[in-house]
């Protein structure tokens, strides 16, 4: 029992010590060479695979602010997980619940990293559409409208889909950002950017316990934000629909029994 209490010592020692070196001494007997290996390892491995996972925030990271974040990472976050496909996940927890943002972040930093892992979580998520009672060639208007379970939308305070090298806010905009991420059939990830209106409506059809069609869906809308037009708003939103079908953000129309 003694030598099984020795050997987990220096197992913390050791991860302590990969985590954060600067801080956490080494194991006693082991060279230092050896050690900087599997220093330089670690590291190095994290700071290729999340700079993979979140490639637009690493671009736009200085080689200095991603270190600062990958160490931070390290020594703050303990992971609940140890797959692979799941790592993105936890450092965009890590930045959310964990991480102190330096004077000189970005403020768009999580909202970016957020959009970036939902880029790739519906990439690989093994979720699938059930079209067993969905006509996907139903009339949107006269009957209710069913949502892709690969789509998923978000209100960003950043226009976090424009963010590059070239364009990086300082400022969030007065009106929020509205995007439909989804996964077409083909398995390529797209973004439909929104108007609050159609992200109302977009919501609406996630939320129709009720069944309602299309129209009374807009008509209902229109009566919650207090729409002075009615009639153009079911013609304008009917065209919205149309578009998100063939997006494949909507599936098609619930079947009647």
């Amino acid at each position: 029992m003694v030598e099984n209490r020795d050997f987990q010592d220096k197992q913390y020692a050791f991860a302590a010590h990969i985590r954060d070196p600067e801080n956490a001494v080494a194991p006693p007997g082991i060279e230092d060479r050896r050690m900087a290996i599997y220093r330089g390892l670690f590291f190095n491995n994290l700071y290729n695979l999340l700079g993979t996972f979140f490639p637009v925030l690493r671009k736009i990271s200085s080689d200095e602010q991603w270190r600062h974040l990958i160490r931070e990472f390290m020594k703050i976050h303990r992971a609940k997980t140890p797959y692979f496909l799941e790592l993105p996940q936890e450092f965009l927890e890590f930045l959310q619940k964990e991480y102190q943002p330096l004077d000189d972040d970005y403020p768009f930093l999580t909202e970016l990293a957020h959009y970036e892992f939902v880029e790739l979580a519906l990439r690989v998520s093994p979720d699938e559409n059930d079209l067993t009672d969905v006509d996907p060639n139903g009339d949107l208007k006269t009957s209710a409208p069913v949502k892709s379970s690969l789509c998923w939308a978000f209100a960003y305070h950043f226009p976090v889909h424009r963010i590059s090298k070239d364009y990086l806010p300082t400022d969030a905009t007065e009106q929020a950002s509205y995007l439909a991420v989804y996964r077409r059939s083909d398995d390529k990830v797209r973004f439909l950017e929104m108007n609050p209106v159609t992200a109302a409506l977009l919501d609406a059809i996630e939320n129709n316990q009720a069944g309602l069609n299309g129209e009374d869906l807009l008509r209902e809308l229109a009566t919650k934000i207090n729409y002075p037009n009615v009639d153009a708003l079911i013609s304008h939103g009917v065209d919205a629909l149309l578009e998100m079908r063939q997006l494949e953000i909507l599936t098609g129309t619930r079947r009647a029994f």
